[in-house]
């Protein structure tokens, strides 16, 4: 069975997730702090009820599947096919009324990242790709992703989630990346990478990433012809520092940068 034969199932758990996520969206929800005494990590209701809703639903179509959520931790990890849920990439977004949030929904088969989609069920768009090819479905209609050429990084727009991701080292080099970009942007979690796919944005640079963040995102952006690695230019399946580019000239300049 190829990634492919999964497209079906995983519009409808994208479906069952964006009807437990909705009802949430810009209402009078209250958000709980996960990491209290450190960094503002905030999680909320239509994370847990999103997450929850996915993982029934696989263990009843797929229960010798393994499955890794953000909220509710690993189970039959080491199966051949890992679904890797990340209900909501951009909780603070999602608190703030900011449409700029996804569900993760990923696919691994054997450690590899194999199919994925980030789905915005308030804009209505789907981003999903295997590797091989990425597609947008939108209220306008259907479109096959490409990255955008961009040979040097002075004509680069790059993007990252928050400074805040970064320890010191980490944020020195991402510096250095930034000086020699054209245009740089904050606050955009998972849509920045899908953006790198549709070919409005170059480069995702970011840190401290878990495997639940990065695995729906390596299809789409690798499908639409884009490179997705570690900064030291490892498979990104396990996260960590990630670098995403559309073009594999400024992935390698930026390695160098980053490296250096």
């Amino acid at each position: 069975m190829t990634a492919v034969d999964f497209s079906a199932f995983v519009d409808e758990l994208a479906t069952l997730s964006g009807a437990a996520i909705l009802p949430f969206f810009r209402s009078s929800l209250a958000a709980s702090d996960k990491n209290e005494g450190g960094l503002f990590d905030p999680v909320t209701e239509a994370d847990r009820a999103s997450e929850v809703v996915m993982r029934k639903r696989i263990r009843e179509v797929f229960p010798h599947h393994g499955i890794v959520g953000e909220e509710f931790g690993s189970e039959n990890a080491d199966a051949e096919f890992v679904w890797v849920l990340d209900p909501i990439d951009g909780t603070k977004a999602f608190i703030s009324g900011l449409p700029l949030w996804g569900t993760l929904i990923g696919l691994s088969r054997n450690g590899s990242a194999a199919y994925g989609m980030m789905n915005q069920p308030f804009t209505k768009e789907r981003f999903f790709g295997d590797g091989g090819k990425a597609t947008l479905k939108s209220p306008q209609g259907e479109r096959t992703l490409k990255t955008r050429s961009c040979a040097s990084l002075k004509d680069a727009t790059l993007s990252s989630t928050s400074m805040t991701m970064f320890n010191a080292k980490e944020a020195e080099a991402f510096r250095r990346v930034e000086a020699a970009a054209r245009l740089t942007r904050f606050g955009y979690d998972c849509y920045a990478y899908c953006m790198v796919a549709a070919g409005f944005m170059d480069l995702v640079i970011e840190a401290n990433l878990k495997p639940y963040d990065v695995v729906a995102l390596i299809p789409i952006i690798e499908g639409a012809g884009g490179i997705m690695t570690t900064w030291d230019g490892k498979p990104a399946t396990e996260g960590g520092q990630i670098i995403a580019a559309g073009d594999k000239l400024i992935h390698a300049e930026a390695l160098a940068l980053l490296n250096r």
